[in-house]
């Protein structure tokens, strides 16, 4: 057997040109605005999507008919409406940019279709709860679409959020949920792995790269590197605290309204009794996690509602810390620091939020509760909260701009999947108030019922309220025209320009 000599000249000629493709390719995603994630969207199907980043995500894919305001109020997004009796609603929808991305115009078909989906039990929609009080719909024209609901609801228009999809796909059962088809101002381009999903403005072709990385630290090193452009939350303040140090790096922060909690098995046999839970309660000093944790960048909360919502109750605040009056409780059931109770704690992978859990492991310690911390890549967490396999965890909610997301949390009719009273929360006097409150045509008198329900909640402990977190946003010197927006949406990259750094 001869053996040839290597060709040195075609392994320099290969050489020179794997260097120029990478440099090209390198060229050709500088070009790209790079916004960094620490978590993966989960599903790019509105119909199904229930964690925060896919949230954020499909706004920009998917328009809806209804949103709202900076102060909650409902608002036109793609549809006008009037109401043309109390249980009959007409939707016009607007002229302008109504073309999916695939070509397609969007007319009222689409809009039925999609909201016919989502009510259709089989297809398991977590959002079907909250539309349930449809009784059916009717196309009039391509443009005009009747809502006809069962009883009277006057939040009903802020309750049609969902995007709309084409109808001839969701017949053709089309994978929405990693390939979607939206009229929104960004399309899909790819989605070549779990940590890089790529969309593009309609409007100028820019690209959209979204980047999962889970570790903040090295989130933050690619930020300095210009690997990443933008980084939006879900950073330490001391990560922060070192990027101002650098010229090429700014930094951003703004209120927001993203509620985070601590949530219980109510079905558990020791977390269902609320003196453990108040235990709990009183055991947590939010106040230094916010000060020297979260570097001051968030609000002490006393319910789901933020003070300045039309249906908030700006007279909560939340359990004091008295860790004397945590050992006082657990003594009930016998338990003191010799004798400890035991609690397994449910958090995510994210560094940030495995350090608030480690903190509040600590804090509960020093009243004689043991937390076993058990940290889970974010698909693994998420589906062993809403499969109810947990005792105690830690989570945020995003987009909370109607009071009907107290039915969503806490009915008893919503426990996954048809909701997302993940705690199995059962309580007949909770529901009473929320059918009481959505019985209401006057939102004076149902902004007065939810502001009861809410003390009640905060006596019931289903779950623990810490704080409500501000925006923080660290963007490369060189992104210009991303604002900061109080639910932490992503909206921001439809206006985002990229320029030229300093380096080029």
């Amino acid at each position: 057997m001869i053996l040839s000599r290597p060709n040195h000249t075609a392994a320099i000629f290969l050489a020179v040109l794997l260097s120029f493709l990478t440099s090209a390719c390198s060229r050709q995603q500088d070009d790209a605005i790079r916004f960094g994630l620490s978590t993966a969207p989960v599903t790019l199907d509105p119909r199904f999507a229930t964690d925060a980043v896919s949230h954020r995500i499909n706004r920009l894919i998917y328009q809806r008919l209804v949103d709202f305001d900076e102060q909650y109020h409902m608002i036109p997004a793609l549809a006008d409406w009037k109401q043309i009796s109390p249980t009959h609603y007409r939707f016009k929808l607007r002229q302008g940019n109504r073309k999916f991305h695939n070509g397609d115009y969007l007319i009222a078909d689409d809009v039925q279709a999609t909201y016919e989906s989502v009510l259709d039990g089989k297809n398991l929609s977590p959002h079907r709860a909250t539309l349930v009080n449809i009784d059916r719909m009717e196309v009039l024209d391509g443009d005009t679409l009747d809502f006809y609901i069962k009883k009277t609801d006057p939040l009903f228009p802020g309750r049609l959020v969902i995007g709309i999809l084409p109808e001839r796909l969701i017949r053709a059962h089309h994978p929405f949920q990693d390939s979607p088809v939206g009229s929104g101002q960004l399309k899909f381009l790819d989605w070549p792995a779990e940590e890089r999903l790529l969309l593009q403005r309609v409007s100028d072709k820019q690209v959209i790269e979204f980047i999962t990385v889970k570790d903040s630290t090295v989130r933050a090193l690619k930020l300095l590197r210009g690997e990443i452009d933008i980084i939006q939350n879900d950073v330490p303040f001391e990560l922060l605290a070192w990027l101002r140090k650098h010229g090429s790096i700014v930094i951003e922060t703004g209120k927001g309204t993203v509620f985070t909690y601590l949530g219980f098995n109510l079905q558990d046999p020791v977390l269902k009794q609320l003196y453990i839970r108040k235990a709990i309660a009183h055991a947590i000093n939010r106040g230094d996690i916010i000060k020297y944790v979260l570097g001051g960048a968030a609000r002490e909360a006393g319910a789901l509602l933020p003070p300045g919502h039309w249906a908030g109750n700006p007279e909560l605040s939340g359990y004091t810390f008295d860790p004397g009056r945590s050992k006082l409780l657990l003594q009930q059931g016998g338990y003191n620091m010799n004798n400890p109770l035991g609690i397994s704690y449910k958090t995510s992978s994210n560094p940030l939020r495995v350090r608030l859990a480690t903190i509040i492991q600590y804090q509960l310690g020093q009243v004689g509760i043991k937390v076993d911390i058990r940290s889970y890549d974010w698909g693994t967490f998420y589906g062993d909260i809403k499969a109810g396999r947990f005792q105690m965890f830690s989570l945020s909610w995003v987009g909370l701009n109607m009071p009907d997301i107290f039915r969503y949390v806490f009915h008893s009719t919503s426990i996954p999947p048809a909701g997302a009273n993940r705690g199995r929360f059962n309580d007949t006097r909770t529901d009473e108030m929320i059918d009481l409150a959505e019985s209401k045509t006057d939102l004076d008198e149902q902004a007065g019922i939810y502001r009861e329900l809410q003390a009640w909640l905060q006596e019931q402990l289903p779950y623990i309220p810490l704080w409500y977190e501000d925006n923080l946003l660290a963007r490369r010197r060189n992104i210009t025209g991303y604002t900061l927006f109080p639910g932490g949406d992503y909206d921001g990259l439809i206006t985002a320009k990229k320029g030229l750094s300093a380096e080029d």
